[in-house]
């Protein structure tokens, strides 16, 4: 077995147990957010062990898919999302974006077409990137003076605004973290509002196509039907014409 397949072997047998810890990572960094500031001290640290073990298994994924690859400069290059989530600690909460691994199992199921998949994607994408940005926001504005973002509904309220670039203005971040929050929700907001539109785009220009195909077809069904019964009834008229049509040479009855 080449280091490809190990490495393809390793990646399917890890996807579920990865895609259930970043589920699990989600509860414990909202819990302790959800909660402030009657969070239990047993509780918070329970949730911070979790999110230090779930960075360990992320960390060791990397690792070992990093040994296992043929070309390792290459896999770093591809994977540098991966690497820097690992290293910086300030970005553990984008491991959450591993819980799009969890619609590869929604995907076998929801649509076998290209368009249906897409749909998927960026349906729960957008629903998580929300979940996740209100909390991040909600984590780094609560507390801050001059900050008019104190619950979850507000920050929920900020990042469907922020995210769908409408933007009112009625709840925004003031501090450092909380902009910078900002920035990347209102980057993949953006990312995430153009794949919406050019799938939307793409299935009414394959509904415009498909009914115009079904058209085109009927209609050169029709031609040939139309072209059969042409030549039926030409065939018919010739052999009418060579009965109606007296015999030529040999003699004539009457003539005597």
């Amino acid at each position: 077995m080449d280091a490809r397949e190990r490495l393809q072997r390793w990646e399917t047998a890890t996807e579920i147990p990865l895609a259930l810890a970043a589920v699990i990572f989600l509860f414990a960094y909202a819990v302790p957010i959800l909660t402030w500031p009657d969070t239990p001290p047993a509780v918070a640290v329970a949730c911070e062990v979790i999110i230090w073990v779930t960075w360990a298994l992320f960390a060791v994924d990397y690792l070992v898919r990093l040994l296992m690859s043929h070309e390792r400069l290459r896999f770093v290059k591809k994977y540098w999302f991966d690497l820097i989530i690992i290293v910086l600690p300030v970005m553990r909460p984008l491991r959450l974006l591993r819980l799009i691994t969890v619609l590869q199992v929604v995907n076998r199921r929801a649509s076998s077409n290209l368009r249906g998949r897409v749909g998927v994607y960026v349906g729960a994408g957008a629903a998580l990137l929300a979940i996740v940005g209100a909390l991040a926001v909600l984590d780094a504005e609560r507390g801050v003076e001059g900050s008019n973002i104190a619950t979850y509904g507000d920050a929920l309220w900020w990042a469907a605004a922020t995210m769908t670039t409408v933007g009112y203005g009625d709840t925004f971040p003031v501090s450092t973290t909380g902009r910078a929050v900002a920035v990347g929700l209102m980057l993949c907001g953006i990312a995430i509002l153009g794949t919406a539109t050019a799938t939307l785009s793409s299935f009414l220009v394959g509904e415009v196509a498909e009914a115009s195909a079904a058209e085109s077809h009927a209609t050169n069904e029709n031609v040939s039907k139309l072209a059969l019964e042409v030549a039926s009834l030409r065939e018919a008229l010739a052999a009418q014409t060579a009965a109606a049509e007296p015999p030529r040479g040999g003699a004539d009855p009457e003539a005597g």
